[in-house]
């Protein structure tokens, strides 16, 4: 069987085999406890529930535009207005099958073959696939935990050539929780807006941050920051509606109507029911949010104690989203019953089979002396899957 090209570009997931491997164990009844979820365990609030069930019951069931209702886009962009200081109109902005999937857009439509996408690791495990996808090379930079793990302006300047393209930014940042501050912001984009690089801003973590830290846009620096940038967002994890599939981006008109173009041969319309429901979900009340993202700071809070307390481990805290990203350096090279923890990959595989815990290596996310916890799982099994690591943890030697 001969396949194209451009699926021998796609990598197998890093995470397959371990998160396989726990399926498996799970399925012949072993109790695993799972810190790999990129969702949050709450229910949809449930006015936005209503909203859905109104909607089907209305007969609101047909195709819509494709780049999604103009009730919502307009939501959207009063939405952008008030929380990000962003100016745009309904014909700036696109509705999509979730923000991995504006993403996908917006990278296939800036970039092409011999095209540089400039990406600071740690990454989300799909921004490489999508870039190799479009024809381009990604550029990974690598950021320092010492540096908060954000990229500064010397590394991105040291990275850029005549075939850079595009820079990726994901603040608040999965896997580290890192948010960037306006002046850091600011020193990247004075060089974006001297180099013409356009910018795709994942900001799908926005509302989900702590110890006050506000989040900034790059997009909102300047009117002209404001043009080259594709700003991402959705409503999966703000409200809890991974789901319910409904992400958008904002941007210059030619992007997104270009972006509309494609996703009308691909997809067509997002769902007409997700659409009226994350309507409600940016206008109605925030409520459960504040409520969520309370609970997530103490989670935050126990599990980064705890993990700072493991034997080899040290973990910054993270400033947003719902992960932790404890660096694993000292328990590398040592062994656990003869069985030598090489690296990220063997360590999750050590603890799925010792201590009956699922994690995320970090070589998923470009940088491999460092693991991925989720606490969007309950506080009683962040607790108990510490116990069972730290019983592990103290017979490495």
């Amino acid at each position: 069987m001969s396949l194209s090209g451009r699926a021998s570009l796609i990598s197998p997931s890093p995470t397959l085999a371990i998160t396989a491997k726990a399926k498996a164990m799970k399925a012949q009844g072993i109790d695993i406890i799972g810190f790999g979820a990129g969702e949050p365990d709450f229910d949809t609030p449930e006015h936005i529930k209503e909203e859905a069930r109104k909607a089907l019951q209305e007969g609101f069931t047909k195709y819509t535009p494709v780049s999604g209702i103009e009730p919502l886009k307009k939501a959207i962009c009063k939405k952008l207005k008030k929380d990000n200081g962003l100016n745009y109109d309904p014909a700036q902005i696109i509705v999509s099958c979730g923000a991995k999937h504006s993403l996908y857009n917006a990278i296939q439509i800036i970039c092409e073959e011999g095209d540089e996408v400039i990406l600071p690791s740690p990454y989300w495990v799909s921004y490489p696939e999508q870039i190799k996808l479009s024809g381009a090379r990604p550029v990974i930079v690598e950021t320092r935990e010492a540096e908060g793990f954000k990229l500064g302006p010397e590394k991105f300047l040291k990275e850029i050539t005549s075939q850079t393209k595009l820079l990726i930014l994901n603040s608040p940042n999965n896997p580290t929780g890192a948010v960037y501050s306006r002046d850091e912001l600011l020193a990247l984009a004075e060089i974006a807006m001297e180099k013409k690089i356009y910018v795709i801003s994942d900001e799908i973590y926005e509302k989900i941050t702590y110890d006050k830290v506000k989040h900034i846009s790059i997009a909102s620096l300047s009117p002209r920051m404001q043009d080259l940038t594709v700003v991402v967002n959705g409503v999966s994890k703000a409200y809890s509606m991974t789901g319910w599939r409904i992400g958008y981006a904002a941007g210059n008109k030619e992007i997104i109507a270009a972006m509309s173009r494609l996703q009308s041969h691909s997809t067509s319309n997002p769902d007409s029911i997700a659409q009226r429901a994350a309507g409600e979900a940016i206008e109605g009340t925030q409520e459960p949010l504040k409520e969520m993202v309370a609970e997530f700071e103490k989670r935050r809070d126990y599990l980064g104690e705890r993990l700072n307390n493991l034997k080899g481990f040290s973990c910054q805290q993270p400033q947003g989203a719902f992960y932790a990203f404890p660096n694993i350096s000292g328990v590398l090279g040592k062994f656990f019953r003869g069985r030598k923890i090489e690296d990220s990959s063997s360590l999750t595989g050590l603890l799925l089979d010792e201590a009956r815990v699922a994690v995320i290596p970090g070589s998923a996310f470009g940088q491999d002396n460092y693991l991925r916890f989720s606490y969007a799982t309950s506080m009683e099994n962040i607790s108990k899957g510490l116990d069972r690591i730290e019983d592990v943890v103290n017979k490495i030697n």
